[in-house]
């Protein structure tokens, strides 16, 4: 895949290059005359195969990953989630070292502490990080899922965008099984806060446990808003909203 430049863009194939426009921009790419029956069945392309079958078992975690979260995420991520969030599962799906070539999958791998170690710290907005918003250490009680901030002040500890007056807080205790594809997905209490000098405990509490077994995740979320007559209305859309995964057992 190219990328095309100069004045003109072009839409179309030509001498076995097709030339679109997608999201990246107006790009270009070589036509394959091979045949797809050709790919299923040619042991020649066994490879493919088992390259391809471990893309879709990849792609399918990252889908149960955002639609299980989606009640806290769907606010708080960039335009590449999708894409970001399958990448993420494939480096998973790679600690898999018990199935073959082909079989591997996120379900067996996950387990591991290296899969929960690389699934930790995922941010759901490259375009704003958590971690380099929030300046406060914060605690998660992996038991009951209740996250808490002590002595949190706003105006100190918080890297608000221009604009903002106000920000909310929210967490989440999310079991997902990657084997089943089963979740259960609790949020806890919102809490809001004004961005000044005063300082408060945040105390964040699921409404209940998840149930089932599988990855135990916990993920915490930073809004921001802007105080207009009386009304607090979402920052840009919510362009700097971060939403991060803090602890994976």
């Amino acid at each position: 895949m190219a990328r095309q430049s100069g004045l003109i863009k072009i839409k179309g194939t030509l001498d076995n290059v097709t030339f679109y426009k997608s999201k990246d921009g107006h790009l270009a790419k070589m036509k394959t005359s091979i045949d797809g029956t050709r790919i299923a069945s040619d042991p020649a392309f066994i490879r493919t195969r088992e390259n391809g079958a471990e893309f879709g078992s990849s792609a399918t975690s990252g889908k149960v990953t955002r639609d299980s979260l989606r009640p806290i995420a769907m606010n708080a991520s960039d335009n590449k989630i999708v894409s970001r969030v399958t990448q993420l599962m494939t480096k998973i799906k790679n600690l898999d070292t018990t199935s073959l070539r082909g079989l591997r999958n996120v379900g067996v791998a996950m387990p591991t502490p290296a899969a929960k170690a690389l699934l930790k710290g995922f941010e759901f907005n490259k375009d704003a990080l958590l971690s380099s918003i929030l300046y406060k250490p914060y605690a998660v009680n992996t038991t009951t899922g209740v996250i808490t901030i002590t002595g949190l002040m706003p105006l100190n500890d918080i890297a608000y965008p221009t604009g903002a007056t106000h920000m909310s807080i929210t967490g989440c205790y999310a079991n997902i099984n990657y084997a089943t594809g089963v979740t259960d997905v609790k949020l806890t209490n919102v809490q809001n806060l004004a961005i000044n000098g005063v300082a408060s405990t945040v105390t964040l509490t699921p409404t209940a446990l998840p149930v089932g077994t599988g990855a135990k995740v916990f993920l915490l979320k930073i809004e921001f808003f802007q105080l207009v007559n009386t009304v607090q209305y979402s920052l840009k859309n919510g362009a700097y909203n971060a939403l991060r995964v803090i602890e994976v057992i």
